[in-house]
């Protein structure tokens, strides 16, 4: 019973800790301020953001409104489900009912599948080259001197810095190099690409089960679209694969708060909706972080906690050993191939 105190208290410590840092990233994601701030800076930045507001929030979320208010109900008036009064029997002998049922169906799907699946496939595409433009315009903004926004250490940049000052005298041992980060950030590229698609695979998943479902899935969302806001943020400033996925297990607490604002916006619409929801705040989301300080927000907290580090945890666990598991069943070849593009 003496132990059980202490570890009690221990817990408690640990409670209080991921508390404030989830209460830190969802205050990080609301300062949507910024993203007024950095499109009055920025025009070409204002230009994608309202295109992508267009697109996605007027046209797709504007053509859901009038299917389920003007399209759906003139349906249904065109063809009835039966006729009420006392009169029900003999017209159901007469009317042909199944065929109204039927005719109503085809007609939706027919305009699922001539606009709404081919707009959706279009929004997505477009939307993705665009939040790419996002990010770029508005790390641009951004970009201030000896920032260190979670990004490589200063003494990286000092040595990116040096290595460019002597390419001309080592242009023959330069290119190499040049031509090996290319390769290693593609490779990258893909396994965290592989990484995130079985990420959500267990988030889709975890929804399925039964009462924690939800909650589960409220939790594993917050994290990948987390993670989705940051990685452009990442991916321009040249963190690697490794050191991107240590910072973010680490920091678990501050990444669910700051990805939560995100689900909260679309976890309780049909899929369609919350698609166009999600397509017309993430541009948002994205410029948020790209204005985030999280590893300055993070050290302030964990200052005040010496010795008492609230802990790695392995959110990519499942998905990064399954991966492992089904790249395993590759040629070897390919296989160490990989492995060693993960490691670097």
């Amino acid at each position: 019973m003496e132990n059980i105190g202490p570890l009690i208290r221990g817990y408690l410590t640990k409670l209080k800790q991921a508390s404030v840092l989830w209460v830190e990233g969802f205050r990080e994601a609301c300062c949507l301020h910024r993203v007024v701030i950095y499109c009055l800076r920025s025009r070409q930045l204002m230009i994608r953001t309202g295109q992508c507001f267009l697109l996605n929030g007027f046209i797709f979320l504007g053509s859901i409104f009038i299917l389920r208010s003007l399209i759906i109900p003139t349906l249904q008036w065109i063809l009835p489900f039966g006729v009420s009064g006392g009169d029900q029997d003999l017209c159901l002998s007469h009317m042909p009912i199944r065929l109204y049922a039927f005719l109503r169906l085809g007609l939706l799907q027919l305009i699922y599948g001539l606009w709404f699946y081919p707009l959706y496939i279009f929004s997505f595409i477009l939307s993705t080259i665009w939040y790419n433009d996002i990010a770029q315009f508005g790390l641009t903004v951004t970009e201030t001197p000896g920032s260190t926004n979670a990004t490589p250490s200063n003494n990286n940049k000092k040595e990116a810095s040096t290595s460019e000052n002597t390419t001309h005298r080592h242009t023959h041992v330069d290119k190499p190099t040049d031509l090996g980060r290319v390769m290693i950030g593609i490779a990258e590229q893909g396994y965290s690409l592989l990484l995130l698609t079985f990420f959500f695979l267990e988030v889709y998943l975890t929804g399925l089960v039964p009462y924690i479902g939800k909650a589960l899935n409220f939790i594993l969302l917050s994290w990948m679209y987390a993670y989705y806001c940051f990685e452009y943020k990442w991916n321009f400033s040249g963190l690697s694969l490794d050191k991107r996925l240590d910072f973010f297990e680490s920091n678990w607490a501050f990444f669910a708060g700051f990805g939560s604002p995100c689900v909260l916006a679309i976890f309780f619409f049909s899929p369609l909706v919350s698609y166009g929801v999600m397509a017309v705040l993430f541009p948002m989301f994205v410029l948020t972080a790209a204005g985030s300080d999280a590893e300055s927000v993070v050290n302030s907290q964990k200052t005040k906690w010496r010795g008492q580090e609230l802990g790695k945890l392995p959110i990519f666990y499942v998905a990064d050993k399954l991966l492992m598991r089904i790249l395993s069943l590759l040629p070897v070849e390919s296989h160490g191939q990989t492995s060693d593009k993960k490691a670097l």
